[in-house]
């Protein structure tokens, strides 16, 4: 395999395959990326003298040819180039000839591939940005649509106390405010400039980094030389926070979803088609789609743990094991993407069952409801509380369905406008 690092010894094959891996797959995701950094880089390249006015066109109007083939899927890496960085200089180079081998000037892979990643993940996050936004608002109006239907609460697994759809979908609704807020956070990491870093000591000639900055729009630059390059992995790091906040909320719904569909529960359900049967119990409709989800956003609570413990224990500067940070990630980020997709189309097609305390089942439900017009009658709590206790016990108790839940986020007053409010805050990230 050609590299452009070579002094003419090549490794031998055995250990190109083992560290390459599957770089060469994972690393088209970044080549428009890489396209967009050298793009900036040439600029700034021409701005300082060491770039002619005529070669800085030769040279955009290579990249955009090999952009144009990117976006219409006509990029692909030859069997003997090493990465898409090569190949894209290697292309350039064919294309225009020797004045595509200057485009490396000023730069290293190191700083190369940090400005790709954190493009890159930015796109990410801004497309999570969107889907969460989404959800949100189908996971409101829901909540709106069902807030006086009642719902049993529980703690321990056990019945507790009255809930409604309109707060169980709210809550969710709620807690995807605070994944944004994490999101936020990622996007703030990854919005930093580490181009002109090199190889992590910075470089001999005068590169104006404020402008590639500015070129490729990040919010600021990474100014320390060795802290851009401490950043490989830290990006990786807080990506994977985020994912892992929003993959914590759907896994907890998805879970909440396989036991209300349970016909012991039957709190809601879901088309036939939504469904999956059994090869021998011709009764069963199995929350697989759910099951899926909930392992899934297991997989990609993951990530976290990985990626800290691949980070750990290096000293600072570059170290190869870096390079295992794509195939713990990238695939991570497909699974969420899909996972938030399958969650709206899914709540797109939910039934809830508006009768479920009709059951005397529930009954129990409302025991806190009396202790409390017991007690704003003047009865002392612990009276209260004892004297119902033994009705229960007695099985004299007689519910009274009746609920008076009026403070804020209560299933009498929801603060349906007041979630959105936050959820707009987090969603800023111009802030």
């Amino acid at each position: 395999m050609a590299t452009l690092w070579s002094k003419g010894a090549e490794a031998a094959a055995a250990v190109e395959n083992f560290t390459v891996g599957d770089d060469r797959v994972l690393d088209l995701r970044l080549a428009k990326y890489d396209v967009q950094g050298s793009k900036a880089h040439i600029r700034m390249l021409e701005s300082i003298g060491l770039l002619t006015a005529g070669e800085l066109t030769a040279l955009t109007s290579g990249l955009d040819e090999i952009e144009k083939d990117i976006d219409a899927g006509r990029f692909t890496l030859e069997d003997d180039v090493e990465d898409i960085h090569s190949q894209i200089e290697l292309l350039l180079t064919r294309r225009i000839g020797d004045i595509g081998k200057k485009i490396h000037s000023g730069r290293s892979r190191n700083d190369q591939v940090l400005v790709d990643i954190k493009l890159f993940l930015k796109d990410e996050i801004l497309r999570f940005r969107l889907q969460v936004l989404d959800l949100f608002a189908i996971l409101q109006e829901l909540s709106e649509k069902h807030k006086y239907i009642l719902l049993p609460g529980y703690t321990h697994g056990q019945t507790a106390m009255p809930s409604s759809f309109g707060l169980w979908f709210g809550a969710y609704a709620e807690a995807l405010s605070e994944d944004m807020y994490m999101l936020h956070g990622a996007y703030r990491v990854a919005d930093q400039n580490p181009l002109g870093s090199a190889a992590g000591y910075g470089s001999s000639f005068p590169l104006d980094r404020e402008m590639t900055t500015r070129l490729l729009g990040f919010g600021s630059m990474s100014y320390n030389s060795v802290a851009a390059q401490m950043s490989r992995g830290r990006t990786e790091l807080a990506v994977a926070a985020a994912m892992g906040s929003i993959a914590l909320t759907l896994n907890k719904f998805a879970s909440d979803c396989c036991l209300y569909m349970c016909p012991n529960f039957g709190f809601i359900s879901f088309p036939a088609e939504l469904t999956t049967g059994s090869s021998i119990m011709p009764h069963k409709k199995n929350p697989d789609v759910w099951e899926i989800i909930r392992g899934n956003c297991n997989r990609i609570m993951s990530c976290w743990t990985q990626t800290a413990m691949l980070c750990s224990n290096m000293p600072h500067g570059y170290h190869r094991d870096f390079q295992l940070l794509k195939d713990i990630l990238f695939p991570a980020l497909s699974l969420l993407h899909s996972c938030i997709d399958m969650t709206i189309y899914m709540l797109g097609h939910i039934t809830v069952n508006a009768h479920i305390m009709d059951s005397p089942l529930y009954d129990c439900l409302f025991t806190v409801e009396e202790v409390n017009r017991r007690v704003l009658s003047g009865t002392p709590f612990r009276d209260a509380y004892k004297a119902v206790g033994q009705e229960v016990s007695s099985g004299t108790f007689k519910a009274d369905r009746t609920l008076r839940h009026t403070h804020t986020g209560s299933i009498g007053n929801l603060a349906t406008e007041r979630i959105a409010a936050k959820m707009a805050a987090a969603a800023d990230f111009t802030r």
